[in-house]
């Protein structure tokens, strides 16, 4: 019993403890000083993932580490990387999760070819139910 109690107080303050609680990166929440730089990084933003979150993009996210990940993309895009430049390192870092549009590979089939799949067995099953109604 007491285990469990202790498991359960441990999983209920997991997320409180997930922040570090060091201030965040320079540009995690600084715009860039060029208009069209911070333009460029707030879309690539919007096409990124936060890995904690997991439902938001970094944009969007108060995570810490989507504002470690928001001053990268900010820090590369300022150096002169292209968006596309940058989301492949990203990728390449933390893995096809974190883009909103994933590439077409094996791993990622399934969420490709998901949709089309409960699309046709919705129609199937409509077709179905539309043809015992005129009987």
């Amino acid at each position: 019993m007491r285990r469990a109690l202790t498991l359960a107080l441990a999983l209920i303050a997991a997320p409180a403890m997930a922040d570090s609680g060091l201030p965040p990166q320079q540009l995690a929440y600084t715009q860039l000083a060029d208009p069209a730089k911070e333009a460029r990084a707030k879309a690539l933003m919007e096409k990124l993932r936060c890995l904690v979150c997991q439902g938001q993009s970094i944009a969007d996210s108060d995570a810490e580490m989507a504002g470690d990940m928001r001053a990268l993309v900010r820090q590369r895009i300022q150096a002169g990387e292209t968006p596309d430049q940058v989301e492949t390192w990203l990728i390449q870092r933390y893995g096809d999760y974190v883009s909103y549009d994933p590439p077409l590979s094996w791993v990622t089939a399934p969420l490709w070819i998901a949709p089309l799949v409960l699309l046709g067995l919705g129609l199937l099953l409509s077709a179905r139910l539309f043809r015992r109604g005129k009987k």
